[in-house]
């Protein structure tokens, strides 16, 4: 078997969690996965051995099933989060060039237009904030928010309930308009912030649903 094609298994396998078209809480084999994709079980097996080491994939009794997680793994998460977006978000205030702060600027200046698009949504608010990763001008640092945002693509979207669109697009002004002004504390301040804004969001909207449910990935 070539690398390649067990590569090429694994991040098709990683973009179906993402997709959420291989829902959290789903169970699954590797007879059906390679049926699903069209390979042998050697790549499959592969893959599952590789995203079972990055968490998105996990043994419930003996069963192998996509990860659903937990309260305790969704406040490790955003507590992640949190450290990590904030430590980009102080680069890209000092190394983020004058064309990547224009096109964030220009991306946070469309979302009003979006607000009740879920899907659109939070494609651009990926957007926003994948261009704020590449702006801090970090290898290590972006290969760590991209394991982050696998495990984070687990979970539901809630940009457009309760308000969260709104007062999301006030804290992605505020960040913008730090990095713009090239105040390193302030823009990380502000990442910070908006990233304890969606845990409590997220919280609260956990605590009515009475726990996870399964829908459609994104950010909140």
């Amino acid at each position: 078997m070539s690398s390649d094609l067990a590569e090429q298994t694994y991040t098709l396998l990683r973009a179906a969690l993402a997709s959420g078209s291989l829902s959290p809480g789903l169970r699954v084999t590797e007879m059906e996965l390679a049926a699903r994709f069209g390979v042998s079980r050697t790549p499959i097996r592969r893959a599952i051995a590789r995203l079972e080491a990055e968490g998105l994939l996990s043994r419930e009794g003996g069963a192998l099933a996509v990860t659903r997680p937990d309260h305790a793994g969704v406040v490790e998460l955003y507590v992640m989060r949190e450290i990590l977006e904030g430590a980009a978000a102080r680069l890209a205030a000092q190394h983020a060039s004058a064309t990547e702060l224009a096109a964030m600027e220009e991306v946070v200046a469309g979302e009003p237009a979006v607000f009740n698009d879920a899907p659109r949504l939070a494609a651009i608010n990926q957007r926003l904030h994948g261009l704020m990763y590449l702006s801090a001008h970090n290898r290590y640092l972006l290969k760590s928010l991209e394991q982050l945002g696998a495990t984070m693509a687990l979970l539901p979207s809630l940009l457009t309930r309760g308000g969260r669109a709104e007062q999301a697009h006030a804290e992605h002004q505020a960040l913008v308009q730090a990095l713009a002004r090239r105040d390193q504390p302030a823009a990380e301040e502000a990442a910070r912030a908006h990233a304890r804004a969606a845990l409590r969001h997220r919280l609260a909207w956990l605590a009515e649903q009475g726990g996870l449910p399964i829908a459609a990935p994104g950010n909140a």
